[in-house]
């Protein structure tokens, strides 16, 4: 201590020397003895305390206890009951016999006491049950006296009163059982009832308005086909050596005369091609028959476009010929000719090659799928399935119906050729399948279950053993298109979208892959063995409603959507 307070007198020598530095070592001072806390802080070595023996340590006993666990002593056991003293107030005064105070015993109806409790639960206000013995009592009410005063107090179990409402008509009756000739008995007439009424001048001059517009809006005008037409796109119909479009190529790479499907195929993967060119969904697509290298498409803009496959991928022509949304179109065996039907009711037959209309064929119905038969001796045979539950068959040479199958009971979606042509398969909107022998107009198979839905798609497999049906119950089911024509429970496809479209399906080449459009434009591609869905993908915008896999190529696929477009996937 006194080496710093010898820092107290230590100096500078230099100009700026502290002047009084007091208050620097003011902390370093010893306190002074009179300046300590030491005598407020003392510790007191005997406190005052309260004495225990002034405390009473008997255990009490609650009075109201009827059960002691131990032994208690007689000082415990008789101790006096200890506790706050009961408080002198008017409320414990009163003689209490509810929690809330004392209630007198009223006594009144039931009924009335249940009709004014729902007449305030329902309305707001109930009678004022206080009695004071005036005479208003019964007048006064308690909640919303407003609306009590408007509706002058009605309860629930009373009504308002109705506005007055006309006399019922009298009859004219005669009830007297003796009078034969004037007995009228309950088929008496009203007084004053007129039984003959005729509508006067002017009712019946706007009556007669109304029935010729009704005559001339139901007036078919379908009758007579418009004017068919065919516009050609490319410059050259033919080439140097003189062939047409419908030549096959040989320099695409791919050997589009084989009859041998390829050998292995995989799944798309990318988009290669867009064509467009309709205006509205596209219905149907198909391929050039054999080769593949021309696409046939029919759309509800009315029009039907074929389209290059390989090199320029070119809209090569289109046919007009119908008034409303073309159905379906089909390729004959050798595709110079085809057929396409529309929603005007009309069938026409098509050259390929010049775009002209051949002929045209109607049943005043409409045709929902239509089918060339596929024996070459009967090229000139084609069968209709229609809205009017038939599937007609009609001669091209003499453009009449040869032959009617009319035994199924919604109209026909899709007709199938199986077992060397002698047979096809019919699938309606009766939710059935029959099968049919060629030319015998009475199904000698039909296959309906309570389980099945309708099936407006359905394709034959490659090697002809099996039918691919699109069910709308969103699955895929398998006939045996053999003998026995039996459901294969073991294969069914699900994981789309279909109910309510009529989306058709195809098989893959080698008969490794099905595939399938969806009602929200996705494409699907399943494994055949093993049911698996393997791929799916956004194709189109709107409804994929076709989808077709290339005969000679290993991955490339053809979908077609109701947004007017046809999509090439490689």
């Amino acid at each position: 201590m006194a080496s710093l307070l010898s820092l107290r007198d230590y100096g500078s020598d230099s100009d700026g020397e502290l002047g009084d530095v007091e208050e620097y070592v003011q902390h370093l001072k010893p306190i002074e003895s009179g300046n300590t806390i030491s005598q407020d802080l003392q510790i007191v070595v005997s406190p005052e305390v309260t004495s225990t023996k002034e405390l009473d340590d008997r255990l009490h006993i609650d009075p109201l206890e009827k059960e002691l666990k131990y032994n208690p002593k007689y000082e415990e056991l008789f101790a006096p009951t200890l506790g706050p003293q009961k408080p002198e107030s008017k409320y414990q005064e009163v003689d209490r016999n509810t929690l809330a105070g004392h209630v007198e015993p009223a006594h009144f109806n039931e009924f009335e006491f249940e009709s004014q409790r729902r007449t305030f639960t329902t309305f707001g206000y109930a009678i004022d049950p206080s009695i004071s013995g005036k005479p208003e009592d019964g007048r006064r009410y308690v909640g919303d006296v407003s609306t009590a005063s408007e509706t002058s107090g009605f309860t629930i179990f009373e009504t308002k009163h109705k506005a007055e409402q006309p006399t019922r008509r009298k009859r004219d009756k005669n009830d007297d059982a003796a009078d034969i000739d004037g007995f009228k008995g309950p088929w008496a007439k009203y007084q004053n009832e007129q039984t003959v009424m005729k509508p006067s001048e002017e009712e019946q001059h706007a009556l007669d308005e109304i029935l010729a517009k009704r005559q001339k809006r139901g007036k078919q005008t379908d009758d007579k086909p418009i004017d068919e037409k065919s516009l050609l796109h490319i410059k050259d119909a033919y080439d140097y050596q003189g062939r047409s479009f419908l030549h096959i190529p040989q320099d695409v790479g791919v050997n589009l005369k084989s009859p041998e499907p390829p050998e292995k195929c995989f799944m798309p993967k990318k988009l290669i091609h867009t064509w467009k060119g309709h205006t509205k969904g596209v219905s149907a697509i198909r391929w050039f028959p054999g080769s593949g290298h021309l696409l046939l498409s029919c759309a509800m803009d009315t029009k039907i476009k074929i389209w290059e496959v390989y090199n320029n991928r070119r809209c090569i022509r289109t046919y007009m010929g119908h008034k409303q949304a073309v159905r379906d179109a089909c390729f004959d065996n050798e595709g110079k000719q085809f057929l396409s039907a529309g929603y005007d009711r009309f069938i026409k037959l098509w050259d390929t090659e010049t775009g002209d209309c051949i002929s045209h064929f109607t049943s005043r119905k409409i045709p929902y799928c239509v089918k060339f038969h596929p024996e070459e001796e009967k090229q000139n045979l084609f069968v209709a399935g229609t809205s009017d539950k038939k599937i007609v068959c009609w001669d091209i040479r003499t453009k009449e119906i040869v032959q009617e199958y009319d035994r199924h009971l919604g109209a026909v979606n899709t007709i199938t050729f199986i077992d060397e042509n002698r047979r096809f398969v019919s699938t309606s909107d009766d939710k059935s399948l029959r099968v049919w022998e060629w030319d015998i107009p009475v199904d000698f198979k039909y296959i309906a279950d309570p389980t099945m839905h309708s099936m407006p798609a359905v394709t034959l497999s490659p090697n002809k053993k099996w039918l691919a049906c699109q069910s709308m119950d969103n699955k895929i089911v398998i006939f045996s298109a053999l003998d026995r024509f039996k459901m294969n429970r073991k294969k069914i496809f699900t994981g789309h979208m279909v109910a309510g479209y009529a989306c058709t399906l195809d098989f893959s080449p080698d008969m490794s892959y099905l595939v399938s459009g969806d009602a929200d434009g996705k494409a699907h591609v399943w494994d055949w063995k093993t049911t698996k869905l393997y791929q799916k993908w956004k194709a189109h915008e709107d409804v994929c409603i076709g989808i077709l896999w290339h005969p000679h190529e290993t991955s490339k696929i053809a979908t077609a959507g109701w947004d007017g477009l046809i999509k090439y996937w490689d």
